[in-house]
């Protein structure tokens, strides 16, 4: 068995067939189909079934993957510490991020690491279930996430950042807008724009809510909260989500709350991190992070419905 036929399965896996695993791998479809089945072979299992919508891992094969994704990301991570120079640092890092999070501390970190590292290759993707994030960096796939903490200790290295206070997100004349801090009771009778029901915002929304004694009244869901400011901004509804994930050109339409509502933000970070990851920390440092007084209130279920990794 070798690497590239771990890489093979996994790119049929998610393409769901040879011919669009071929494409994706920039190989030729016999290549890939002689690789899967002296996979098999070796195995002595069949990976992949046939369906009318294409192939799909067996049992067997589903095992399979889960420890071939594993391999696959430790000889990336190798691949890269081991052709790091000074500026030569080379292969890929991926960083997850809890949906909401960073979103304005990022880009920046990301920028800086990329002028360091200029042939870095960097995959960032948002994460609003925690349970798939915790999933993702279980399977060896993340090098760096960015979450509400706490994180296992035992597979990842979690470092404070700072605190990301929660501000709601008013339409334009809105009475509360008259105010510095919106008390949570004052928005009993409004309508929510809200997130999926899995996700740790919306999580987030529904714990806040009922210590206060209220229950939302839903008027929408969306899966982004730049898309939740302005629907919020143009009347739709309130919203609720990290002051940095508010777009620009809206600060003048949130208000912090009362009782003020805030979380951690962590780094979770490989034991024994590679260059690329510790660069990206010590950029993540850098970068301003929301503090607030210290009477702030988390909700009781932030640490449960963060990802534990």
């Amino acid at each position: 068995m070798s690497l590239r036929q771990f890489e093979y399965a996994l790119a049929v896996a998610e393409e769901g067939s040879v011919t669009a695993a071929a494409e994706a791998l920039r190989v030729a479809q016999p290549s890939v189909s002689q690789q899967i089945r002296g996979l098999e072979r070796d195995l002595g299992v069949e990976l992949f079934s046939r369906t009318p919508t294409g192939l799909v891992p067996t049992v067997a094969g589903r095992a399979f993957l889960r420890d071939a994704e594993i391999a696959v990301n430790a000889a990336r991570r190798a691949r890269a510490t081991a052709r790091a120079g000074s500026e030569e640092l080379a292969g890929e890092l991926v960083v997850a991020v809890q949906m909401g999070l960073g979103t304005r501390q990022l880009p920046g970190a990301l920028s800086a690491l990329r002028r360091r590292f200029p042939r870095l290759e960097v995959t960032v993707f948002e994460e609003p279930n925690p349970t798939e994030l915790e999933r993702l960096a279980r399977g060896g796939v993340i090098d760096l996430a960015l979450m509400a903490g706490p994180c296992d200790e035992g597979l990842y290295d979690g470092h404070h950042l700072g605190d990301e206070e929660f501000v709601v997100v008013l339409a334009a004349g809105h009475p509360q807008l008259a105010v510095d801090r919106v008390a949570l009771r004052d928005l009993e009778r409004e309508p929510w724009v809200r997130f999926d029901p899995a996700s740790a915002l919306d999580g987030v929304l529904v714990d806040v809510l009922r210590e206060n004694g209220l229950a939302p009244t839903t008027v929408a869901r969306v899966s982004q909260t730049a898309t939740a400011v302005r629907w919020a901004a143009h009347g739709l509804g309130v919203t609720f989500v990290p002051a940095s994930a508010v777009p620009p050109g809206h600060e003048h339409l949130v208000r912090p709350v009362s009782p003020a509502v805030s979380q951690p933000v962590v780094a979770a970070v490989r034991p024994g991190a590679g260059p690329a990851e510790t660069a990206l920390l010590e950029f993540l440092r850098q970068e301003t992070w929301y503090r607030f007084a210290q009477s702030w209130v988390a909700p009781p279920s932030t640490a449960s419905s963060a990802p534990v990794v």
